[in-house]
């Protein structure tokens, strides 16, 4: 009896863990760790860069970013359990202070130092995003995406069997107002 109600509040931990954070809009899918990989090689991503994960999640792209890369890494969490739990994860195995994460609004963030943005958002967040990543990130920077394309965007690069596109930010013209 014991065990079947250890198993029943863990089955119950896991679908809060998992799910819960869709009533906050920030639902919780870890990108594959070969595909968090593959996002960063095809941003070619190198010591100079500052990397911005948004929907950081449990961390795992900006801990790759700043272990395997040296790369500055900032994660924008919104889900208050993820964001702990990357914020101990870092204090306990970063290695030269190179990885931060933030709890907030990631439309709300200030994205002016970033060289790369990875996401893995829904389809209308990306869209809702475009005009915030055009008003703050530098020309030459880069965004990339895993799953979800960016409407009227066309990609620099993709995995077209990892669902992973990259984007580049455009030099700006006289009158762009996105």
């Amino acid at each position: 009896m014991v065990i079947l109600v250890l198993l029943g509040a863990l089955f119950v931990g896991f679908i809060v863990w998992k799910y819960w954070s869709l009533l906050i809009g920030a639902g919780y899918d870890p990108t594959p760790m070969h595909r968090v990989k593959k996002m960063l090689e095809i941003a070619s991503i190198g010591e100079d860069d500052t990397v911005y994960d948004l929907g950081a999640g449990d961390g795992r792209i900006i801990v790759a970013a700043s272990r395997h890369y040296r790369a500055r890494a900032v994660g924008i969490e919104a889900d208050p359990l993820r964001f702990v739990y990357t914020w101990v994860r870092l204090k306990l195995c970063d290695r030269g202070g190179r990885a931060r994460v933030y709890f907030g609004d990631l439309f709300k963030c200030d994205l002016r130092s970033a060289t790369v943005v990875t996401l893995f958002l829904y389809g209308p967040t990306n869209d809702r995003l475009r005009s915030k990543l055009m008003r703050e990130l530098k020309p030459g920077s880069r965004v990339v995406s895993y799953v979800w394309r960016f409407k009227d965007w066309m990609f620099d690069k993709c995995m077209i069997d990892d669902e992973i596109y990259l984007y580049r930010i455009p030099a700006r013209r006289p009158g762009d107002t996105d």
